[in-house]
């Protein structure tokens, strides 16, 4: 059968269209910025060009992961999701339930038109403390006291490891805040009143992040691999240095004393490849810092050449204008032209993307700046890898609360206690304590209680009390542990003065101090030491040799009792693993940690921090007695 050669014609014409669909379909499948090959400015460059404003904007919008979904994360392509203090998929959630979570929510970013992934980021402040059965660390007031920057690069690289176990990829940490008065809530989040030592523990992001290749350009971000988290430094600038401590108030400084004070850290963190900074709430003589486009953009981002992206604090745009959330649409106008990159939201991201997306449509905010935040945020993604490897890498499952990160956090912990007092004279210490003895009292209502132990931001916002919220060691379970079996150990949380002289002690031990607190709901202008433990030192060391351990997130009142103590020891908060405690006081290692922060002697000196012309501490900063080890039989 002959073809017509109108059919021919036909047919070729049709197997040409075919041909040139599948070439242009195949050119079209081909987009640069999904080639791990390219440069980074060509991938961020060609997804820039792809994007939709509505597009851009999501990637600004960070939610709690109690109001995501994977279709929430699909249809407005979120840029990231957090969990804010306590915000867990269930009690007691496994790493799995936290990978199985995640997974779902990046699979919906991933779903979304151009696939681009989430940054998940959650306050793992010292250790990844909202996780069951995860290692927390003592908190940065305690690691200001070892003076040990390569601790505490190997404490960022096991945090970093445990934050990888559960899928998550950003941590909100570390808080390089100089706290220059401990009536603060936030202090214990604060390495020292000293510029000098804050900037020796920011050594703590290259553990996170991983150490910064020879010969890279400084101040980028840098993330080196699966088994690292993007980290943020916080929270800029001045927040340590509100009057009268108050949380979120007004930070009132000249610029010597804010670029002098305050200012250093920040700086090297940029140096050492910091991806992600975040805003204070405070304010700066009368400035909300969320709305300082002076330090936040001229300064931080064209004078620091921070080249990472500018993240807001938890609601923090909601709190430019009082009351929380008003006028919001001026408060993110305000927010995003001083230089915010992400914004926190955390709860209505409609209405954020909404009122963004009508001051660019109507010029109040340029595409320009809206370009700038979204360069910074995909920089941050690219560098971290997320586009090749942007599922949970269940191969770290096993990294949360492993024993070498506990074997960690214990070293941390002897590293962070402070000897304040051994004995009258040198001539005469009372520590290191025998271990075989007759009988000792342990007392106060810190002995027992591992949510004390660790203090805020462990397991939930404000923190725990007791010992069913997760796995660790307390201080009373360490003493039974450390001394000699024949020894008897008697647990009295606030022993009477009848049981005390009927017992014949040896000795005691005394763990008293504050209960756990964060943020505002720690601002304090008394400092006291929560009650009964006044009246448990004043009984028991007015009828026993005693050692008092303190465990606080701050100096607090001691100037009382201290001569009725025999020995007196600042652990801080110690976090889970209380053998570090014992570790020194029977001397299998020797007392080494130095105050991080003068301990004053009473709370009308405040503030008051080395170098001010008043100074007349109880304990100056940089005080702290030493031990050696000792072998005991």
């Amino acid at each position: 059968m002959m073809v017509r050669p109108s059919s021919s014609f036909l047919l070729v014409g049709l197997l040409w269209l075919c041909c040139w669909g599948a070439m242009a379909r195949a050119g079209a499948e081909y987009m640069a910025y999904k080639d791990p090959k390219q440069p980074l400015n060509r991938r961020i460059k060609d997804l820039m060009g792809r994007m939709t404003l509505e597009e851009k904007i999501g990637q600004m919008t960070q939610l709690d992961r109690a109001n995501v979904t994977a279709e929430i994360m699909r249809d407005f392509s979120l840029g990231s999701v957090l969990s804010g203090g306590g915000s867990v998929p269930r009690e007691q959630a496994s790493p799995q339930d936290w990978i199985n979570m995640f997974n779902e929510f990046q699979k919906g970013a991933l779903s979304s038109r151009l696939g681009i992934p989430m940054i998940y980021g959650i306050d793992a402040v010292h250790g990844h403390n909202n996780v069951y059965k995860a290692t927390i660390f003592p908190h940065n007031v305690g690691l200001g006291a070892t003076r040990d920057p390569e601790l505490v690069k190997k404490i960022g690289a096991a945090t970093a490891l445990e934050v990888r176990a559960t899928g998550i990829n950003y941590a909100f940490a570390p808080c390089i805040a100089v706290c220059r008065d401990p009536r603060w809530g936030r202090c214990y989040e604060s390495y020292s009143e000293d510029p000098a030592v804050v900037i020796q523990m920011t050594d703590v992001i290259l553990g996170l992040q991983g150490e910064i290749p020879a010969g890279s350009r400084k101040g980028v971000p840098y993330v080196g691999g699966k088994d690292k988290v993007a980290a943020c430094a916080k929270h800029f600038v001045g927040d340590g240095g509100t009057t009268r401590g108050i949380n979120e108030n007004n930070t009132v400084i000249d610029r010597h004393g804010l670029l002098s004070i305050h200012m250093p850290a920040y700086y090297h963190s940029i140096i050492k490849g910091v991806s992600t900074i975040m805003v204070s709430y405070s304010s700066l003589n009368g400035e909300k810092m969320h709305a300082n486009h002076e330090l936040v953009t001229r300064f931080l981002k064209d004078t620091l050449k921070f080249r990472g992206f500018v993240i807001s604090d938890w609601q923090g745009i909601d709190k430019i204008n009082y009351p929380l959330h008003s006028n919001y649409p001026e408060a993110v106008l305000a927010g995003v032209q001083a230089g915010i990159d992400m914004v926190m939201v955390p709860f209505n991201h409609t209405e954020f993307i909404g009122i963004v997306t009508d001051h660019v449509n109507n010029k109040r905010i340029p595409m320009s700046r809206i370009d700038d935040a979204v360069r910074r945020i995909l920089k941050v993604k690219f560098v971290m890898g997320l586009f090749e490897n942007p599922l949970a890498d269940e191969s770290f499952v096993d990294k949360l609360g492993s024993q070498a990160h506990r074997d960690l956090a214990r070293e941390a912990v002897r590293k962070s206690l402070v000897l304040l007092k051994n004995g009258e004279n040198a001539h005469t210490p009372v520590l290191p304590l025998p271990k075989k003895t007759k009988r000792i009292l342990v007392a106060g209502t810190h002995a027992n209680n591992l949510g004390y132990q660790c203090g805020g931001w462990s397991l939930t916002w404000q923190g725990v009390s007791g010992n069913n919220y997760t796995a660790g060691t307390t201080i009373l379970s360490a003493i039974t542990a450390a001394v000699d079996p024949s020894t008897e150990i008697v647990f009295s949380e606030n022993p009477e003065a009848d049981f005390l002289k009927s017992n014949n002690f040896s000795y005691a031990i005394v763990v008293v101090g504050e209960q756990p607190y964060a943020e505002t709901k720690g601002d304090s202008l008394n400092l006291t030491i929560a009650e009964p433990g006044p009246q448990t030192i004043t009984n028991v060391c007015g009828a026993v040799k005693c050692v008092v351990v303190v465990v606080s997130g701050r100096p607090v009142v001691i100037e009382p009792y201290v001569s009725s103590m025999d020995a007196l020891v600042a652990a801080w908060l110690p976090g889970t693993e209380g053998q570090g405690v014992t570790d020194v006081l029977f001397g299998d290692y020797g007392f080494s940690g130095k105050l991080p922060r003068t301990w004053f002697k009473t709370v009308d000196q405040l503030p008051m921090n080395v170098g001010d012309a008043h100074y007349d501490p109880l304990f100056p900063f940089d005080f702290g007695l030493t031990t050696d080890s000792v072998e005991q039989l």
